[in-house]
């Protein structure tokens, strides 16, 4: 049953419960992904962990969960990468996350991440939740364990939609200029992190200027 299929709104109560549960899920899933990561030293991004995140997001929502898109999508007035040319795209991607890993600080590679799956969109639905998914993910992995907070960052970019779109849109601008510029993607991730690990009573030092990639 595709519940998206039979609504054919995401508006439906039935849609929302069932997106609502999905998330419970997807909470969980992630969390135990984090330690189980830390735990077993895979101190990386892959592109099944990915996969999970968003199976777990759209599972009996939309079609195709879990698996790259087989058809062009539009979000909004953005074109995405066609669909034939996902799976090189993620493949760099995650390459590239990982040769980084090491030598790039936490907050800059989540930004990379979050900015360069809602670029390249490779699911059919629930890239959104899968990027913020994702991003979290890099940050606690790298941080060496679970960041606490009752509001934790993908729900704090959820709750700042506006100001996100704008700093995904911003990355994507300075393309057309010169190389990629996620200041203000960076700044929002830094700051909202901060919010939930004070909410949390953790005290966070000075930030510093965010580089560019």
């Amino acid at each position: 049953m595709i519940v998206f299929e039979l609504t054919n709104t995401e508006d439906h109560p039935i849609y929302r419960e069932l997106e609502a549960s999905n998330g419970s899920r997807q909470y969980d899933f992630l969390r135990s992904m984090v330690l189980a990561a830390v735990q077993a030293q895979q101190v990386w991004l892959s592109q099944q962990i990915i996969k999970a995140l968003n199976y777990q997001a759209i599972a009996c929502l939309h079609t195709n969960p879990g698996e790259f898109r087989p058809c062009p999508v539009r979000v909004g007035s953005y074109l995405p990468p066609e669909h034939f040319r996902v799976q090189a795209q993620m493949d760099s991607f995650v390459n590239l996350v990982n040769s980084q890993w090491a030598t790039t600080d936490a907050v800059a590679l989540a930004s990379l991440v979050l900015w360069r799956l809602n670029h390249i969109h490779p699911f059919i639905n629930g890239n959104g939740r899968t990027a913020r998914a994702a991003c979290y993910f890099v940050l606690c992995v790298k941080a060496g364990g679970w960041l606490p907070g009752n509001r934790i960052l993908p729900e704090l970019l959820r709750e700042n939609r506006d100001e996100y779109v704008e700093a995904l849109r911003a990355a994507d601008a300075s393309l057309a200029t010169g190389p990629l510029d996620l200041t203000l993607l960076h700044r929002m991730i830094e700051r909202l992190l901060a919010q939930q690990l004070a909410e949390a009573g953790v005290l966070v030092p000075p930030a510093a200027a965010p580089p560019k990639q």
